[in-house]
């Protein structure tokens, strides 16, 4: 008989194995939705790759405003975390845009700023800053952030110190800021238009910085920062010039005329040497005192002579004038170039020597030295801002002003400036002012005022009329208006400037 066959179920390692697989797959499930609880949604991944290499070339920011179109009034009234992404536009000029553009994102946390503030004068040195004192660090290799809240004004900066100085002469159709007919205290030798000189432009080319843009003179503001306060330039004929300048931008803001007047009633002529108009409804004054060499300036007896001397080590003796000023702005440089100075012999004196040569260069710095030395005594850096502006440039050709030097032919800026080496009593005077304790801002005018060879008075210092030798041309001081307003654009800048980081201080 035939056994029958059996047919067992499956085998008992078989079904040991499948029930490890089954087991394994359990385990890895639930083991993953335990690690997907556990991680927090806004978990995210950070890159430190740097985002943008900042150009060599001058840069030009994009003001924040843009952010406007792209932020919802209610999302800022939260703070906004801007990365700035920078990327390098090129406009017609050819210079760099930098725009933050990119990568606007929420978030809670103050933003990562580093580095301090550098700035100086009212210039940036590789900030941007926000009107409440936060700051954009711009930084080759790292990306930062700022943090923008509803109740404050985005205030654009460059991302490195801008030099006021280096720029170009634009012609601008809305100068010149005032006429000789809307301000009658012009001096006759400055004031070409009234003396038939019968060409504009010169009154219409204003100044631009390379690397930034500064204000427009605003008449009104600039007497409200002088409100209660003396302004006095102090300095030879050309201070004076800078100092009818800035009276005659400042007269056009006045309502009545008559409130502005000269303390002592005179009419401005070179023949006099201190003037002080009173602005009556701001209760300041806007004064001038003539100092040729800032030092005193007499005479020593040299055998059986008296001789006229520079005392080089005692300052002018109309100094006390000086003092209590808000604002001062000194300048020396023009008389430093006349024959006598030049020779040194027997004409700088020290205490009772009377040096029988001494180099003209050696007798500037010491000179300036002593005025150096009363600033840092006398001047209160708490009340007193100082001001020194550099020499300014003649045009003569062909000679000097007595020798048939002249610049009648001259009446357009020239377009470069060839062979101009940075006069030494310009370095010798920045290298006193870094000695001393007091601060002191250098206007360093020399540069921009080299192209404006057809600025100055030439045959037009007198009226038609007068006797005038033909041969006889200035050609040292300014038409106005014309460049010292361009000066004085520039001293209102830094005044805005200080006054702007003293608030934020």
């Amino acid at each position: 008989m035939e056994s029958q066959r059996s047919f067992p179920f499956i085998p008992t390692r078989f079904l040991f194995f499948s029930f490890t697989i089954f087991s394994a797959l359990i385990f890895f499930c639930f083991f993953s939705i335990s690690i997907m609880t556990t991680v927090p949604s806004n978990a995210g991944v950070r890159y430190s790759k740097p985002l943008v290499k900042f150009p060599p070339e001058p840069i030009n920011v994009e003001t924040f405003s843009r952010f406007n179109s792209t932020i919802s009034e209610n999302d800022l009234k939260n703070p906004v975390i801007v990365d700035a992404h920078l990327s390098k536009q090129e406009d017609a000029s050819g210079s760099a845009n930098i725009s933050v553009l990119d990568g606007i994102q929420r978030g809670g946390n103050k933003s990562d700023v580093s580095g301090e503030d550098t700035s100086k004068n009212g210039a940036v040195q590789g900030n941007f800053t926000t009107g409440h004192g936060q700051e954009i660090v711009s930084n080759s290799t790292s990306v930062k952030k700022i943090e923008v809240h509803t109740d404050q004004k985005i205030e654009e900066k460059k991302s490195r110190e801008c030099d006021v100085w280096k720029g170009k002469w634009v012609f601008d159709e809305s100068y010149p800021l005032y006429t000789n007919q809307s301000c009658p205290l012009i001096d006759e030798g400055f004031d070409c238009g009234g003396n038939g000189r019968l060409d504009k432009d010169y009154m219409k080319w204003r100044w631009q910085p390379q690397d930034c843009d500064i204000p427009r003179f605003n008449a009104s503001r600039m007497l409200e920062l002088i409100r209660g306060k003396r302004l006095v330039f102090v300095g030879d004929s050309i201070n004076r010039n800078q100092w009818e300048s800035m009276i005659c931008l400042l007269y056009g803001a006045v309502n009545d005329p008559k409130k502005v007047y000269e303390t002592r009633g005179r009419k401005i002529t070179k023949g006099k040497g201190k003037f002080s108009f009173k602005f009556v409804d701001y209760k300041c004054t806007v004064e001038y005192y003539l100092s040729h060499f800032l030092v005193h300036e007499g005479k020593a007896r040299l055998g059986r002579k008296r001789v006229q001397t520079l005392r080089i080590d005692s300052i002018d003796r109309g100094s006390s004038r000086w003092r209590g000023a808000d604002i001062l702005i000194f300048n020396s440089a023009h008389w430093w170039s006349h024959v006598k100075t030049k020779a040194g012999i027997n004409y700088y004196q020290e205490g009772d020597i009377v040096h029988a040569r001494l180099d003209v260069m050696v007798a500037f710095r010491r000179a300036l030295t002593t005025w150096a030395s009363w600033v840092d005594k006398y001047i209160n850096p708490g009340k007193t801002r100082v001001f020194f502006r550099s020499l300014a440039p003649s045009h003569f050709r062909e000679g000097q002003w007595n020798s048939g030097g002249h610049c009648k032919e001259a009446t357009q800026p020239l377009n470069e400036i060839f062979n101009f080496d940075y006069p030494e009593k310009s370095i010798i005077t920045e290298e006193v002012i870094k000695l001393m304790k007091t601060q002191v801002a250098f206007l360093n005018i020399t540069g921009l005022s080299q192209y404006r060879r057809d600025g100055h008075p030439s045959i037009f210092g007198r009226k038609p009329g007068k006797a005038y030798s033909s041969s006889i041309q200035d050609c040292s001081h300014w038409c106005l208006p014309g460049v010292p307003d361009a000066w004085n654009e520039l001293l209102y800048y830094h005044l805005q400037s200080t006054r702007t980081k003293r608030f934020r201080d």
